[in-house]
């Protein structure tokens, strides 16, 4: 890792202040930016070879913004992209868990590898997954998957998930799949030995995540909670998704997901929530005053017709909201460019033209995702001393360049090319193509692996 000179293009820093240049530079020293500004890149006194020898990058008619924050995810899913496409999220798990029930370390490897070179060509650098589906002799899925996102390239905060109420027990999952508590537990605890880093400058971050309140039982949520909270590690869980869930708690608990959650030890400033499209007031207010962060997956949302998040709502009362696309099952573009235009039309569709403007979508995709996942002062924004995570969006193309506010370009416009992405200050894409893998290869890897899960399952394809 060298320095690399980015110039002439505009930058939007998402920094505190919330500076953007029309034509500036941004200068990476290593893994680091070192500066960031209007105009032409500073000549540097301090080391002239290696200034000579610097990475100059013709930046004009691009757009340089920090990289993109991915805060819910599976990747396993994306060998089973297509199916279950007009069911609701019940019925599209009980369709899909059987399928589920065939995978193992190397057909996740290879899903890993695809959804995440493809994460990477939509601008993301940092991504989180939740996986909660560990069949018997199935090989190390998790280490599969912290591999994948080595040999990518992407900056990984995977998520050691779990389930153990099975469908003998009122649960969706198929009891093949679930785990018993005190070894999803003691699993979950070597992950994090294993693979967590805790430095400022972390590749690799675990969280603890057991699945949804309808695959897990009470304790095993209270004690996972006790175990990340021990270890110093955040919390993560499927919440109040749809209306069918909302039903769910009810019958069998009495209550309110939310209300659920904050009685299991499930709400705090290092728990972040996926999807919570189905509150109410009271329990906006108890997010909110909990310091509790939430991932808004609204193509997902959207495929599985389980609502709107209430992000305006959520925002205006201080709650950190990031996006995800979830995995690929539910929403097979994964594109988490396309998450950030859809979160503004589907929060302007229910509130109105300024229920969320555009540099709000893009502030939920950098900076806000950063802090969702504990990251904000390394990640989510352009300034110098913080991690080389960026994204440098081409916007001279016919179908942008007439846009003057790049920032609407990007959010509005149609997916634009992706010049470059650094994390870490490697290059992961350069001309819109992932350099790190060759996707021509993962084509035939992927159809196999599919074809052999499918079979596995007894599914006609």
């Amino acid at each position: 890792m060298g320095r690399v000179v980015l110039e002439g293009c505009a930058v939007v820093t998402m920094d505190a202040q919330r500076h953007e240049y029309a034509s500036g530079h941004v200068v990476v020293d290593g893994h680091r930016i070192v500066a960031v500004g209007p105009g032409s890149a500073p000549l540097q006194d301090d080391d002239s070879a290696q200034v000579e020898h610097a990475r100059r990058v013709d930046a004009r008619g691009c757009l340089a913004t920090p990289g993109l924050v991915n805060t819910h995810h599976h990747l396993y899913q994306w060998l089973t992209r297509g199916m279950a496409v007009d069911d609701t999220l019940f019925d599209w798990l009980t369709a899909l868990y059987p399928v589920w029930a065939g995978i193992d370390a190397e057909s996740v490897a290879v899903a890993a590898q695809a959804a995440l070179a493809r994460l990477a060509r939509t601008g993301c650098t940092t991504t989180t997954d939740h996986h909660y589906v560990f069949p018997h002799d199935s090989g190390d899925i998790f280490a599969a998957e912290v591999e994948a996102a080595a040999t990518v390239g992407l900056r990984f905060h995977p998520s050691r998930g779990s389930m153990d109420l099975g469908r003998s027990s009122g649960g969706l999952p198929p009891d093949t799949i679930v785990e018993d508590i005190d070894a999803a537990l003691t699993a979950t605890a070597a992950a994090i030995e294993k693979y967590h880093d805790p430095s400022p400058e972390a590749r690799v971050r675990v969280a603890v995540a057991p699945c949804s309140p309808f695959s897990v039982t009470g304790e095993l949520l209270t004690r996972s909670a006790e175990l990340a909270r021990a270890y110093g590690v955040r919390l993560h869980t499927h919440l109040a998704e749809t209306a069918d869930e909302l039903d769910f708690c009810r019958e069998q608990f009495g209550c309110t997901p939310t209300e659920y959650a904050e009685r299991t030890g499930w709400l705090g400033d290092d728990v972040w929530l996926a999807h919570a499209v189905h509150l109410d007031d009271a329990a906006i207010r108890s997010i909110a005053g909990s310091g509790t962060s939430v991932a808004h997956c609204p193509s997902s949302n959207a495929r599985l017709g389980a609502g709107i998040c209430r992000t305006r709502d959520l925002r205006d009362a201080g709650v950190p909201v990031g996006l995800g696309v979830d995995g690929a099952a539910s929403n097979e573009a994964t594109s988490l460019l396309e998450e950030v235009r859809h979160a503004l039309l589907f929060a302007r569709a229910v509130g109105g033209p300024r229920a969320l403007a555009v540099r709000d979508a893009l502030e939920m995709a950098t900076v806000e995702g950063a802090r969702v996942l504990g990251r904000q002062d390394d990640l989510g924004s352009l300034a110098s001393g913080k991690l080389a995570d960026i994204a440098l969006w081409r916007l001279d193309t016919l179908d942008h360049a007439d846009i003057a506010d790049p920032v609407a370009a990007l959010v509005l416009g149609p997916p634009p090319p992706l010049e470059l992405l650094l994390v870490h200050g490697r290059p992961v894409v350069e001309r819109d193509a992932v350099v790190t893998v060759d996707e021509g290869h993962l084509v035939p890897k992927v159809t196999a692996a599919r074809a052999a899960l499918l079979e596995r399952a007894g599914v006609r394809r």
